[in-house]
C-alpha cells in the first residue's frame, strides 16, 4: 500500500512500474522451482540481520551452501563464534538478497536456526571454509568438518520477493529507452511475490 508521500490519490495506479512487471499467471510450485535455481546459479547473497547492541541492520556477503525442502529452506555455513550468530542469537528474523550482473533479484526473508549437527556439518562441508576460520593449533579447532565453530545457518522462508527477466538486455534497454521518451513503463522483469501463506501450503507438500 502507498504511503502517500506524493498524493496519487486519483491517478490510474501509482506504482505502474510494479502494475506492468508483476507476473501473477504462474503457480505458487513454479514461483518457488523458479527462485529456486535463480539462487542456486546466483551463489553469493547480501545476509542482513540485527545486531542486539545497537538495533541497526548489518549485511554481510555470504555463499548459499545448500537448500532444502526445495528452496524453502537455506543452508549457510557460519563459524559459531562470529557476529553473526550472535546476532541471531538475540533475534532470529533476517533477509538474504541475490543480485546478479543482469539486474536481477531474490529477497528472502524469514527466521532461522544456528546447526550444529555434524552429520549436516559435513554433508555441506568444503574446504575451502579452513581459510575463513583457521587452524588454532590446539587440534580440535583445525577448520576441518569436525571443528565444533563450523555450523550451518538455515533459513526458513516466510516471504519471498524475486524479479527474474523475461528478455536479453538489448531487449531490455530498448524497452527502458522507449519508456524515456513515451513515459511508458519498461516492461523488462517478470515480479514475483511468495507469501507467508503460500509458503504454508508449500511446506506441507514438502
Amino acid at each position: 500500500m502507498s504511503s502517500g508521500f506524493s498524493n496519487t490519490s486519483g491517478v490510474k495506479h501509482p506504482d505502474p512500474y510494479k502494475e506492468a512487471n508483476l507476473d501473477t499467471q504462474v503457480s505458487t510450485q513454479t514461483k518457488l522451482d523458479d527462485l529456486s535455481k535463480f539462487m542456486d546459479a546466483s551463489k553469493f547473497c547480501m545476509m542482513t540481520t540485527v545486531n542486539p547492541k545497537t538495533h541497526q541492520l548489518v549485511s554481510r556477503c555470504m555463499a548459499l551452501a545448500g537448500q532444502e525442502n526445495g528452496g524453502l529452506d537455506l543452508l549457510f555455513h557460519t563459524n559459531t563464534e562470529s557476529g553473526k550468530t550472535d546476532d541471531l542469537a538475540a533475534d532470529t528474523h533476517i533477509n538474504v538478497g541475490f543480485l546478479n550482473n543482469s539486474g536481477e533479484w531474490a529477497s528472502v526473508s524469514g527466521t532461522t536456526e544456528i546447526i550444529t549437527d555434524r552429520e549436516l556439518v559435513k554433508k555441506h562441508y568444503k574446504p575451502h571454509l579452513k581459510a575463513w576460520v583457521g587452524d588454532l593449533g590446539d587440534g580440535v579447532h583445525d577448520g576441518s568438518a569436525n571443528d565444533p565453530r563450523i555450523g550451518i545457518i538455515r533459513v526458513k522462508m516466510a516471504t519471498a520477493h524475486y524479479a527474474i527477466s523475461h528478455k536479453n538486455i538489448a531487449s531490455r534497454l530498448t524497452e527502458v529507452a522507449k519508456g524515456v521518451v513515451t513515459g511508458d513503463t519498461a516492461v523488462v522483469n517478470r515480479l514475483r511475490e511468495i507469501s507467508e501463506e503460500e509458503v504454508s501450503k508449500l511446506r506441507l507438500t514438502h
